[in-house]
């Protein structure tokens, strides 16, 4: 029985579902990438997979359109695997729990992966279909998307003929989306000094719940608290009241989501537990009234925990440890001030994770402006170095600069108008594409995204518009039959 059946848009539920039913976490790309590869082999269309599982699948034009110049079609085949606590799955090997309500489509517990499965969906529906009108269709499925654009850095064009690029990356209907920021990713590694725990502590697990998430990018302007952050001024507010040691501090899965749960380790003597207990309950009303209409459900939680903890950090790595986490920049760094309402520069602390040598934070750096992200990369070496942590960049990946002369850009706001009689809305997006990489590597390109409606990207509470993914293929055929021929 599928799930998607009955839904209308020709088939791109069909593929929507097979991409939903074959684990692809980023990383984890390489069963969807055969699928897609074997995809093209039974339907005799060209195809080439590198050793990275990135896939170029070419399809001629059709009839009337076969000497027309090609158009590139690009979306990512990786997915943000993220949970709610208590939901049970291996994203390494299960399908996502998919079901249909209210006109959405939605993941039981976990992230959808509608970014960029839908993508994806689009264009093997229309590699599939042999009755529709386009041009020259050259097809790129990149992978590792989500974890620093690897997929697309690795990617050879050194068989792309177009110079025309449409990604389908982006989640509202109705903007043609003509620039994005660049990003890098800037990680410390605090070395996790230890010492034995005194025996006349208990060991507690004090956690932060209840947050939205959301995408470091895309949603970044809506001043959603992030739990390491949050983790940071509680163990900051904890200290001043309380004698504690630090075992471990723990927050988020992925760079480019904005951390909803984190969990840090103390030992309190029992005389303590009453005082702690009545700081985290005012650290709680503290900051559900400093974020009370964007984060309603804010709970901190600390429990005892029945197992043993021999070691702890020492007071000085303890102290790094919370200075760290309170200073590192978070959220909207710059606004644009050639587009209103455009977040220019931002950060966010991704991940926080305890190992047997260091404490981890990974941070995601974006900005439209290269000195901009520059000089947030700086404050956070400037951190690192003042609390003994070593430092390294990756992932750096440009941004990609607005062009009021594409072409591109042109025929798409033409044909929705003609589609919707009203105006597209043209912009950008502080979030990153894959289209500053792919235009260094493709001199000449012209580039447009866009894509259909979805909401709570990056967390489990993903969904994705039936009608509006209708309507958007719809808009994609449209485009491709009036593309010269």
């Amino acid at each position: 029985m599928r799930k998607l059946e009955g839904l209308g848009g020709d088939k791109i539920f069909y593929y929507f579902e097979e991409i939903c039913n074959i684990p692809h976490g980023s990383g984890n790309e390489m069963a969807l990438s055969n699928y897609i590869a074997a995809f093209a082999k039974e339907r005799g269309l060209y195809c080439r997979q590198d050793d990275h599982y990135n896939i170029l699948i070419k399809k001629a034009g059709s009839k009337g359109y076969e000497e027309a110049p090609p158009v590139i079609l690009q979306g990512h085949i990786d997915m943000v695997c993220e949970k709610n606590a208590g939901t049970e799955i291996d994203f390494l090997t299960d399908a996502i729990d998919i079901y249909t309500e209210d006109g959405f489509i939605h993941a039981r517990g976990t992230t959808l992966g509608a970014d960029d499965g839908i993508a994806v969906a689009y264009m093997l529906a229309l590699l599939d279909d042999t009755t529709l009108e386009h041009p020259p269709i050259e097809a790129i499925f990149t992978v590792d998307e989500e974890m620093g654009m690897g997929g697309a850095r690795a990617f050879d064009v050194f068989d792309v003929e177009g110079k025309r690029f449409l990604n389908m990356d982006t989640e509202e209907e109705g903007v043609l989306l003509s620039g994005c920021a660049g990003g890098r990713r800037v990680r410390l590694y605090l070395p996790a000094e230890r010492e034995k725990s005194a025996p006349d502590r208990e060991a507690y697990l004090i956690s932060v719940r209840g947050l939205k998430g959301g995408h470091s990018g895309a949603d970044i302007h809506l001043q959603r608290a992030n739990a390491n952050r949050l983790l940071g001024r509680i163990l900051y507010m904890l200290r001043e009241k309380a004698d504690f040691a630090l075992a471990g501090i723990d927050g988020g899965n992925m760079d480019n989501a904005i951390c909803r749960e984190a969990e840090a380790i103390v030992l309190l003597e029992k005389s303590g537990a009453d005082a702690a207990r009545e700081v985290l309950a005012k650290a709680e009303d503290v900051l559900r009234e400093e974020y009370n209409s964007a984060e309603a459900s804010i709970t901190i939680t600390m429990e005892v925990l029945q197992e043993k903890v021999f070691q702890v950090f020492t007071e000085e790595t303890k102290n790094k440890a919370i200075s760290t986490l309170l200073l590192l920049p978070y959220g909207v760094q710059t606004m644009s001030m050639e587009m209103e309402g455009l977040v220019e520069s931002s950060s966010n602390i991704g991940i926080v994770k305890t190992t047997d040598e260091y404490i981890y934070f990974d941070n995601a750096v974006r900005s439209s402006v290269e000195s901009r992200k520059e000089l947030i990369s700086q404050k956070i070496h400037a951190i690192g170095s003042l609390a003994g942590a070593r430092c390294e960049e990756v992932n750096d990946y440009p941004g990609w600069r607005f062009n009021p002369e594409s072409s591109m850009l042109k025929l798409f706001a033409e044909v929705y108008l003609e589609r919707y009689g009203k105006e597209a809305e043209i912009s950008a997006i502080h979030a990153g594409l894959e289209c500053g990489l792919f235009s260094e590597k493709i001199p000449g390109l012209d580039m447009v995204s866009i894509g259909p409606e979805m909401y709570d990207v990056h967390t489990p509470d993903e969904r994705l518009s039936i009608s509006s993914a209708i309507r958007v293929w719809g808009f994609l055929k449209a485009v491709l039959k009036k593309m010269d021929h």
